[in-house]
């Protein structure tokens, strides 16, 4: 006999989670997100994605709440839902599904149990879903983890991460330091380049000893300004999921910096916007 597809509350409708949200609805889904005072922009993703405006309450009613927001705001909307999770008859299973250290994800998983909600930890790895989601997975662990990777049945990947909670999310802040910690790295040499007029030197040794690794920062950095200030805080956690005490926390305190003012600049001058793409138009040849 068929089973019932879940209704799932996936907030908020930004980039990663409207993709998610259409991924479910595709696949039979309902999906619900709290959409009152979102950007016309993101109320328009929410529409292309099949997601429908609902209340705390309608949310906590839910079978599966996936919470898909930025990391300085992944307490927040705990403490947000928890009067509407502790009233709710049928309680949800609360997935966190952002970028936090595994101490922040314990402050989260008390949050939701304490309501008597069921908690389980997240961490997504890779680019908002399409249809081959297999480039996106949504990491789970923790006891009730099979609980939430039932959305492997709608169109996600959900590979469950042997341990409690914090498991996932310590995948999650080891892969993030690595990628975009060596992007924040590599934006940082790029424009010292530029500023030194070797750019053109660093691109042409690099494709004959490090071409890979020019590839692959060349094809993240067009993409990383729009996402910068979302990763201020993202660093932030890294370096407490580091340790306050370990010297290498300090490289992502800078990077948290560095993205800061990344994102200062996509908002304004724009002008290390611009030479960052300079560069990789040099690089690839699309200049």
């Amino acid at each position: 006999m068929a089973t019932t597809a879940p209704t799932v509350a996936v907030i908020a409708p930004g980039m990663m989670g409207s993709a998610v949200a259409a991924r479910l609805t595709q696949h039979g889904c309902t999906v619900l997100s709290l959409l009152a005072g979102r950007s016309a922009a993101s109320l328009e993703r929410a529409r292309k994605a099949g997601m429908r405006d609902a209340t705390p309450d309608r949310i906590a009613a839910c079978d599966i709440v996936l919470s898909i927001v930025p990391p300085g705001e992944a307490v927040g909307l705990a403490e947000r839902l928890a009067p509407a999770l502790r009233a709710a008859a049928r309680k949800p299973v609360y997935v966190d599904c952002n970028a936090v250290s595994p101490d922040t994800v314990l402050k989260i998983d008390a949050i939701v149990r304490e309501t008597g909600a069921i908690f389980v930890d997240g961490g997504i790895i890779g680019p908002p879903p399409e249809p081959d989601s297999s480039k996106t997975r949504l990491y789970v662990s923790g006891p009730e983890a099979g609980r939430a990777a039932v959305l492997g049945q709608y169109g996600l990947s959900v590979p469950v991460q042997p341990g409690p909670v914090g498991a996932a999310s310590a995948m999650k802040m080891s892969y993030a330091g690595i990628t975009k910690g060596f992007t924040a790295l590599g934006a940082t040499m790029m424009l010292a380049a530029t500023r030194a007029g070797t750019a053109d030197a660093l691109i042409a040794e690099m494709s004959v000893s490090q071409p890979a690794l020019l590839k692959w920062l060349t094809s993240q950095m067009p993409k990383m300004p729009a996402k910068a200030y979302r990763w201020v805080a993202e660093m932030e956690e890294i370096a407490a999921f580091v340790g306050i005490t370990h010297p290498g926390s300090r490289l992502y305190g800078a990077a948290a910096e560095f993205y800061s003012a990344i994102a200062a600049d996509f908002e304004g001058p724009k002008k290390g916007c611009e030479k960052l793409d300079a560069f990789c138009a040099k690089a690839t040849g699309k200049s």
